[in-house]
């Protein structure tokens, strides 16, 4: 059986939505971060990072979001979650993800993870944050006028990249943009939000 490690507020959203989506056999552990759960070397060995998410498997143990999206819509090809017959396409899809995973995301930990660029500098830790609002919205309005091919990110085709681009747009509240200035994503936000997975996985993660 597949296993989940998460925590609610994170990334690993999108991978527990995922699993739900494909509707298989998982087990799904919360890790209490209040107790900072994912630093204690239980957790150690299973994602040396410290980070969540991570996904135990038949044949070991993932980490990286775009990496265990991958592997479970390989993993359940009837699921038809990726372009499999088109290597451009399927292309096209880890260049969107890889989009989110190296900027968007990384725009966004400058809000409360200063403290991974500088050390003991409160006013360069300021300044990144003064940036966050800004930064995200530049890559929020790349994504609506540039990466957008139809109602779905990839066109008609639901995809793991839908799943990637709702988890984290669920954090532009907290970065201070507004989603109704990007029309495409909030209608992205609405039709996510009407697939039972989503609302079951999303409801989960806030109680």
């Amino acid at each position: 059986m597949l296993k989940l490690f998460y925590n609610p507020g994170s990334i690993a959203l999108a991978s527990h939505i995922l699993l739900e989506e494909i509707g298989c056999d998982y087990e799904a552990v919360r890790l209490n971060t209040a107790i900072k759960e994912h630093t204690k070397p239980e957790y150690l060995k299973i994602n040396p990072k410290g980070r969540v998410p991570a996904l135990i498997t038949d044949d070991g143990i993932l980490s990286e979001t775009p990496s265990i999206l991958v592997y479970l819509a390989q993993r359940f090809p009837e699921k038809n979650l990726v372009p499999m017959d088109d290597i451009f396409a399927f292309a096209e899809l880890q260049a969107f993800n890889s989009y989110l995973c190296s900027t968007v995301h990384v725009n966004h930990a400058h809000r409360m993870r200063g403290t991974r660029w500088v050390d003991d500098d409160e006013a360069a830790i300021e300044a990144m944050q003064a940036k966050v609002q800004s930064n995200m919205e530049d890559s929020y309005a790349l994504i609506e006028a540039e990466m957008f091919s139809g109602s779905w990110v990839m066109g008609d085709q639901f995809t793991i990249a839908d799943i990637y681009l709702f988890a984290l747009t669920q954090w532009m509240e907290g970065d201070n943009v507004n989603i109704a200035d990007f029309p495409k994503l909030e209608a992205h936000r609405h039709a996510m939000l009407t697939r039972p997975a989503v609302a079951k996985i999303v409801a989960e993660h806030a109680g």
